[in-house]
C-alpha cells in the first residue's frame, strides 16, 4: 500500500523556484508536495490535479499535488531534484485553471534546462 507524507522541504523548494523564477500565476497555497512510499511507478515524480467535476461540485479553486516518489527522488543530486521540480511545475498551466499541460512544446527537457540555468543565475545573484 502506498503511503503519502507531506514534504515541507519539497514545498520549500517549490516556493523557492516559483518566487525566484517569477512564476506568479502559481498559487502556492493551492499546491502541496508529498513523498510517496511504496509506489510501484517508474516515475521519479508526478503531478496531480483535482478533477474539474470535483472542484465545481464542491465550489473549490484548482488544487495540485506534486508527488515525489521517495525511492527514486531521494537518490537524485540536488541539481536533478531542482530539474524534476521545475518539470512538474511546467505541467501547471499559466491560467492555473486546474488542468495539466501535456509533454510537448512547453513541458520538455529544453524548457527545464533553460529555467534551471535561469534559476541558478538568479539564485546566485541573491546570495
Amino acid at each position: 500500500m502506498i503511503k503519502y507524507v507531506r514534504s515541507r522541504e519539497g514545498e520549500y523548494l517549490l516556493r523557492d523556484i516559483v518566487i525566484i523564477l517569477g512564476l506568479d500565476y502559481i498559487n502556492l497555497d493551492k499546491v502541496r508536495v508529498v513523498y510517496s512510499y511504496g509506489a510501484k511507478s517508474k516515475a521519479i515524480a508526478r503531478i496531480w490535479a483535482v478533477p474539474k467535476i470535483v472542484l465545481e461540485t464542491f465550489n473549490l479553486e484548482p488544487l495540485y499535488v506534486i508527488e515525489l516518489v521517495s525511492e527514486r527522488f531521494s537518490r537524485l543530486s540536488n541539481e536533478d531534484k531542482i530539474k524534476v521540480m521545475i518539470h512538474e511545475i511546467l505541467h501547471i498551466p499559466s491560467k492555473f485553471s486546474g488542468g495539466l499541460r501535456a509533454h510537448g512544446k512547453k513541458v520538455n527537457s529544453k524548457e527545464v534546462n533553460k529555467l534551471y540555468k535561469k534559476y541558478i543565475e538568479l539564485k546566485e545573484k541573491r546570495i
